[in-house]
């Protein structure tokens, strides 16, 4: 049985979608939450997911590997302003340093570590590239 909720997604408004409208998978019930706001909100201009490539640099291994954020968004601020954002959406433990003891704690620090990278070089790409950058967890999700 799987441990978190997977599929792929069916836009009501594929019009909207940027990218393979038939290949939209989710990878939790977070995702697919996700889908489906961009997807029915008329906000939202278009949207995408997993569609940018940043290159980045990680630092377990001293290489370059590639990084696809979870989304890229276009939608109206309450201004009316065009906003173009790319984000991503993590658990909350997965977005602070790690506070375990154990065994799981090196394995805890190696990730924050490569989350980290990651999201330093998407701040850098976005900043290039005059894209809003921001890390969503499960309490800015759902509230």
């Amino acid at each position: 049985m799987a441990k978190f909720k997977q599929g792929y997604f069916t836009p009501k408004n594929p019009d909207k979608y940027i990218g393979n409208i038939d290949k939209i998978a989710y990878r939790s019930s977070w995702e697919l939450n996700l889908h489906n706001f961009f997807d029915n909100n008329t906000k939202i201009i278009r949207w995408g997911s997993e569609i940018i490539c940043i290159p980045y640099l990680k630092p377990t291994d001293n290489k370059i590997h590639r990084y696809y954020p979870d989304y890229y968004v276009e939608y109206l601020n309450a201004s009316g302003e065009l906003i173009k954002e790319v984000i991503e959406l993590k658990p909350l433990s997965q977005i602070k340093p790690p506070t375990s003891r154990g065994k799981s704690r090196i394995y805890e620090q190696l990730t924050y570590a490569v989350n980290m990278a990651k999201w330093d070089y998407a701040k850098r790409w976005c900043d290039q590239n005059n894209i809003k950058w921001r890390i969503i967890s499960e309490k800015s999700v759902f509230h």
